[in-house]
């Protein structure tokens, strides 16, 4: 039996991630995202951060060593050095970090023109630095910049580089492809090179992805013996990003049966926390992460899911602490709904059944977004009985908006059959009937009032900014969040019947 390849992620998030556009990770997310990239997805090493940059990186540095010595977690905190003499290891040093990741020179057009040195000049500078940081106790691990380059149009110098460095006890030897021009063909000749003529050291490969090859050379690099591999969370990384965690795991998993450290459960958890530091949108049908992912659409995949799963593959949701979901649409067929239904403990017979999936199919046709949270309402409505179910029935409301005033709102709304009414002023349109709203819920009927915790505005998929308008609402409600969303040519009136909505979900609750 073959024996599956054990390998070892660095994740560089915090490093090479803070390198896309516009990311800036301040101390205390450095340290939140360090612990649970060590803690919930047990990564093997973490590359923190670059030295000299600030004061605040510094920082950032220190609270995360600190933090890891207590866990006996040092020594799997990297931050990149520079050939630079002492500097990069004092500062290194001086941050509490014990591991340099030491940028070198790859390439002999990178040596030559960057650096203006000869490879003997660049190898007894590097020595300089190694010797150093070893009799500060520190490990290091080499880069090898713009390794791809290097080995692709000056191999003998690479391997003149390695050659001067094998015997020195760098730790391991780190191989990017800092500008992403490898594809995996290349990727397995040339990692196959290194590999035969220096089978005894520890080769990483760090890919880029301005071809969107970084996971297929990943890949390629492990066919070859690597033994570790670069990551970030979503991909982040310098211009088109780096290899993205979440992918590489899954495939090592699926497809190499490769053994990793890696708590997948935790993913999808992780990413939304570096999704909301970084600023940066997961896009939704990014594999494994994505919104949409585990999202079947066509009606004939729910009905093949029935039907012994017919559909599903090995990346079950399960897998990464997720739940698989079935859209609802124009594509929709009645075994959505029913997947749907089933999640909400509901059940039709075959003529409402009809009804509804006519219903659903025509607002897709109009582009609606219809969520699961919307069938109750889509029932009621399709059944002619949505009158007698809505508990909270929005009666009359009106707005204003004048200059130099403050806007107002006057609402009546009908609970349980008790009509009540109310004005209030706010800082805008649906602020101020929201107040008017609590003011019933709190002081009339002493009641809790959910708290809003997000208000996104769209255009659903395909539409004009003529056409309607989506309000989604997140709300927080006795610790549960739960989603809403209206629909009109009117952001404001969307607002709105995503909040009857909301309230309504409150009263079936509490009445069941």
């Amino acid at each position: 039996m073959e024996e599956r390849p054990k390998i070892e992620i660095m994740d560089t998030t915090l490093r090479d991630g803070e390198q896309t556009n516009g990311v800036s990770f301040v101390p205390r997310e450095k340290l939140m995202i360090a612990r649970l990239l060590l803690e919930d997805l047990k990564v093997d090493r973490i590359e923190v951060a670059s030295a000299r940059v600030s004061d605040g990186e510094l920082n950032a540095v220190r609270m995360i060593c600190e933090w890891a010595a207590r866990r006996n977690y040092l020594s799997r905190v990297e931050v990149l050095g520079f050939v630079d003499g002492n500097v990069s290891v004092d500062w290194i040093y001086s941050a509490g970090c014990r591991v340099i990741n030491l940028l070198t020179k790859g390439s002999e057009k990178h040596c030559r023109c960057q650096l203006k040195k000869t490879l003997d000049a660049h190898v007894r500078d590097i020595l300089e630095v190694v010797r150093y940081a070893h009799s500060r106790g520190m490990d290091v691990n080499v880069y090898l910049e713009d390794w791809s380059n290097g080995i692709k149009d000056s191999p003998e110098y690479v391997f003149g580089l390695i050659d001067g460095l094998r015997e020195s006890g760098i730790k391991r030897f780190m191989l990017p492809d800092t500008l992403g021009i490898l594809n995996p063909l290349q990727v397995i000749e040339y990692m196959r090179k290194m590999r035969k003529r220096y089978p005894e050291l520890h080769f990483d490969f760090h890919a880029h992805n301005d071809y969107d090859l970084a996971v297929s050379n990943v890949l390629a690099a492990v066919l070859c013996g690597v033994k570790g591999l670069h990551t970030t969370l979503n991909g982040l990384g310098e211009r088109a990003g780096n290899a993205p965690l979440a992918s590489v795991q899954a495939i090592l998993k699926d497809h190499f049966h490769a053994i990793t450290n890696i708590d997948e459960t935790r993913l999808n958890d992780v990413s939304r926390v570096v999704e909301s530091y970084s600023g940066i949108s997961i896009p939704p049908n990014k594999p494994i992460v994505g919104e949409s992912v585990f999202t079947q659409v066509a009606g004939v995949h729910a009905d093949g899911d029935n039907k012994n799963n017919l559909y599903c593959n090995d990346l079950l949701p399960e897998r990464f602490g997720r739940v698989r979901e079935y859209a609802l649409g124009k594509t929709s067929g009645k075994a959505n709904i029913r997947k749907n239904l089933e999640s909400l403990g509901l059940e039709l017979d075959e003529e409402a059944m009809k009804k509804v999936t006519e219903r659903i199919i025509e607002l897709g046709d109009r582009k609606e977004l219809v969520t699961q949270e919307d069938l109750p309402y889509i029932i009621s409505d399709v059944l002619k009985h949505e009158g007698d179910a809505n508990r909270v029935k929005l009666l009359s409301y009106f707005v204003t908006l004048a200059k130099g005033l403050k806007p107002m709102a006057t609402l009546s709304i009908e609970i349980d059959g008790q009509i009540y009414e109310e004005s209030s002023s706010g800082n805008g349109q649906y602020d101020a009937f929201v107040r008017a709203l609590r003011k019933i819920y709190k002081t009339t009927l002493n009641r809790k009032f959910p708290m809003l915790t997000n208000y996104a505005v769209t255009i659903p998929p395909g539409g004009r900014t003529d056409a309607l308008v989506q309000t989604v609402i997140t709300w927080r409600h006795e610790d549960r969040e739960f989603r809403t969303r209206g629909l009109d040519a009117d952001q404001t009136e969307a607002a709105i019947k995503a909040t009857i909505k909301m309230l309504n979900m409150i009263e079936d609750k509490t009445n069941n």
